[in-house]
């Protein structure tokens, strides 16, 4: 590859560099995607099952072909961090599942596609000054992106009667914008997205009550407009709930098509199909540092190789070793490794915080002090109960890979592009605020049939053992703490970087508004399942379980147990005046040109429910401000 080949060069294929890849190469652009892993989902029957059926969401975050293995610090206190069942010794940490593979964690993760709240958009404008983070401007991007599957096109005949109606229901609730029939979605987009069969709940009894019992504990602790939940049919990306936040019951939009993962590496594949010239897309390729001219970003150096990197359980040989390549480009370089790896290979490169790259023999370009800080996720927690009866949802259903002489009902119905295994398996979602004084809902419900109570090596097996056993998993947004962070174990590309997120009491959460909102959700959640209990459906709560009764014995279950997997924020957007300020509100590293971070890393805090939709918009804005710069 010589210079002349490329006028972009992206690292990383996740939700915000694929994406992007593709977009700049349907623009006109040469663009060169570098991607570490490989392409599990095409190389056999096993990766491509992985990838392509969404109840495997589990199994393929443990699948060898794609997965990569992060080990987590809750707390840098051992005494705390040791109370955690998932703390594995032998890696001195808590297992984070990521992915290395064309996609990056698109191809494993649980498909759910929420957008944010408009608050999450109006904060950045208001931070940078920058109107065009304004929510009213943000939302054309997931317009653009969506090809909606479960609401009738507004341009159909099917659609135009639904329009009717839902226009009647919305003006009935008082809703300015009920013309409008789409609502916010779009039909035209790369990303297909439907909702879970809620038809598929009528077979079973057991989850009809559960369902029931939802949405009679919804109506009693929840407000909101009952005309907007009943006219959106309870769905969260309407954008009358985007702009309102009300509570209710919702039904979990999926990126899925025909009982089948869809994504980013789809639309990868499509364009470069469609535009070979266009798009050239590198697996195999570790990015090892950013190449500068001044401070200027020329081109990337990278280890050609698969299974170089340390979080790789493939890993092989010795990385040192490996061949080492240079590409350049005309125009820019975009990173796209996520929270973790972003961060990481900015410092590799002499961009961030002085005293870390001294301590490393890293000559600093650019002394940014704020790259690889504000690290934030989300807590989450499973309420766990016993059945008295097994689901007959799952009558039959292995939850496995097809094998010879073994019968699965569920796997054959999959095949017909129907049944439990096109779904992530979440049955519903409820949207609640932990306290009537904030503006937005902060807790995400949701419930599933199986056990889960975190991330830990063998955990996906464990989840779909059990066919009587249910899951209230309640997931806290909008967390106030930022005092994570990234550093650098070493100076080689290949170790994977120490990640500390400093969880509640060693976090900067000084209110502990974090810890009392989850309290708030495991009460909630244990109300609802004590009618359960009532009625005879229900016969003992596993987990927490009867010795965490008291809020301090469930403040003390929480803090010991609590997960997350929407790593974010480490190369923050901020104001011109921030010095903690990584980027610019188009994106730009602060004191280098032609090179960018387009990935979860980007925001300021934390936004939404779910932080995939949140980087599929910034990565449509991204482009624009790209290619606009570009002329």
């Amino acid at each position: 590859m010589n210079t002349a080949d490329f006028d972009h060069i992206v690292v990383g294929s996740g939700a915000g560099g694929g994406p992007l890849a593709a977009n700049l190469a349907n623009r006109g652009f040469r663009v060169l995607l570098l991607e570490a892993g490989g392409d599990a989902c095409s190389e056999d029957e096993t990766g491509r099952l992985m990838y392509e059926v969404p109840i495997f969401h589990g199994l393929s975050t443990e699948y060898p072909g794609c997965a990569w293995d992060y080990f987590v610090r809750h707390y840098s206190d051992n005494q705390k961090q040791l109370k955690d069942s998932k703390f594995v010794a032998a890696q001195d940490g808590v297992w984070y599942p990521r992915a290395g593979t064309l996609g990056g964690c698109t191809a494993h993760n649980a498909m759910i596609t929420v957008v944010p709240q408009a608050s999450d958009w109006d904060r950045i404008a208001a931070i940078t000054g920058d109107e065009s983070w304004r929510s009213e401007n943000m939302r054309q991007y997931f317009t653009r992106i969506e090809n909606c599957k479960y609401i009738p096109n507004p341009d159909s005949p099917k659609g135009v009667a639904e329009g009717i109606v839902s226009s009647i229901g919305g003006l009935l609730g008082g809703d300015k914008d009920w013309r409008n029939w789409s609502h916010g979605h779009g039909f035209s987009g790369w990303l297909p997205t439907c909702e879970a069969d809620p038809a598929a709940v009528l077979k079973d009894p057991e989850l009809i009550a559960v369902l029931l019992n939802s949405i009679r504990a919804v109506l009693a602790g929840c407000g909101g407009d009952p005309f907007v939940r009943l006219g959106t049919r309870f769905d969260p990306n309407d954008s009358r709930n985007a702009s309102r936040s009300p509570e209710g019951i919702a039904f979990t939009p999926l990126a899925v098509e025909n009982g089948r993962r869809a994504g980013p590496r789809e639309y990868l594949l499509r364009t470069r199909t469609a535009l070979a010239n266009n798009l050239t897309i590198l697996t195999g390729a570790l990015a090892s540092r950013v190449l500068f001219e001044g401070p200027r970003a020329v081109g990337i150096e990278y280890i050609e190789g698969r299974h170089l990197y340390r979080a790789d359980p493939k890993q092989i040989g010795d990385p040192a070793s490996a061949p080492r390549r240079q590409v350049r480009a005309r125009h820019e370089v975009i990173l796209s490794g996520g929270a973790f790896n972003s961060p990481q290979l900015l410092k590799l490169s002499g961009i961030g915080p002085q005293a870390e790259l001294s301590a490393w023999g890293i000559p600093v370009i650019v002394n940014l002090p704020g790259v690889g800080e504000n690290l934030q996720d989300r807590y989450e927690i499973g309420v766990v109960s016993d059945f008295t009866g097994n689901f007959k949802l799952l009558k039959g259903a292995t939850f496995n890979l097809p094998k010879p002489g073994v019968s699965d009902p569920c796997f054959a119905e999959w095949e017909q592009g129907k049944g439990i295994y096109g779904s992530n398996g979440a049955l519903i979602g409820i949207v609640k605020r932990s306290s009537q004084e904030r503006h937005d809902p902060d807790l995400y419900i949701f419930g599933l049939p199986g056990f889960f109570r975190g991330y830990k090596p063998g955990y996906s097996a464990e989840f779909e053992r059990f066919q009587n056993r249910f899951t209230w998993a309640i997931l806290k947004a909008h967390t106030n703490n930022t005092a994570g962070r990234v550093t650098l174990r070493s100076a080689n590309p290949w170790d994977t970087p120490k990640i500390e997120f400093h969880y509640f009491s060693e976090g900067n959460d000084s209110s502990g508004e974090d810890l009392e909102s989850v309290v708030k959700g495991v009460a909630f959640v244990r109300e609802m399942n004590k009618h359960l209990q009532r009625v005879g459906l229900v016969s003992k709560e596993l987990v927490p379980g009867p010795d965490y009764q008291s809020d301090d014995k469930v403040r003390e279950f929480i803090q010991n147990e609590a997960w997350g997997h929407h790593a974010s924020c480490t190369n923050k957007i901020g104001a011109d005046h921030d010095p903690s300020a990584v980027l610019d509100s188009r994106f730009r590293v602060r004191g280098t040109q032609a090179l960018r971070v387009v990935d979860a890393s980007v925001f300021p805090r934390i936004p939404g429910y779910f932080i995939v939709s949140a980087v599929y918009m910034v990565s449509e804005k991204a482009t624009d401000a790209i290619a606009a710069d570009a002329g």
